[in-house]
């Protein structure tokens, strides 16, 4: 199975992130929006994996997260990746991400002993859309560079879920393996 480790967005955000999307969307640039069920911050991407590098999975995270606390986390601000030259990803960004970057780091150096790759350069973000090509750039950094500043708002980070990514021709469709609570 695909399966990664993410914290869902709470649910009270969806609007707000939607309204947003199609503020973008009215640029008429090809972006293909990430749906509002499908809306997280990623951890760690695993990929394929097998049910025995699940239960290994299953078990660090289990262990790990006894170790912190529910936190508040603020999403705010937009980027892409990986410039506005050539926009691959529109994301919504976490202000201080301290607490959600030290769990990253400290889940990924297990994984890494399990044999998973480093993540080199871990920027804690909600991606929001993939842009498919050039049409109408223009008009679609203009809106990035207006929203800049955006305000989702606050919510508490209290678990975490491992997922599985089901690729389909329609788009991904995930479905929680595991929730565990910090």
């Amino acid at each position: 199975m695909r399966e990664f480790l993410a914290v869902d967005i709470d649910p009270k955000h969806l609007n707000k992130i939607a309204e947003i999307q199609r503020e973008l969307s009215d640029t008429d640039a090809p972006v293909k929006f990430v749906e509002r069920e499908n809306l997280h911050l990623t951890l760690k991407f695993f990929g394929e994996i097998s049910a025995i590098k699940n239960k290994g999975i299953t078990s660090i995270v289990q262990e790990k997260l006894k170790e912190y606390k529910p936190f508040p986390l603020h999403i705010k601000g937009m980027g892409v990746f990986p410039n506005l030259g050539y926009i691959r990803v529109v994301w919504l960004g976490i202000e201080e991400p301290n607490n959600f970057s030290v769990i990253q780091k400290d889940l990924d150096l297990d994984f890494i002993n399990m044999g998973f790759k480093k993540e080199r350069s871990y920027t804690p973000h909600l991606t929001i859309g993939r842009v498919k090509g050039a049409h109408n750039k223009e008009a679609l950094v203009a809106k990035i560079m207006e929203l800049e500043e955006v305000d989702i708002g606050e919510m508490t980070v209290d678990s975490v879920v491992l997922k599985k990514s089901e690729l389909t021709p329609a788009g991904p469709i995930y479905a929680n393996l595991e929730e565990f609570w910090l």
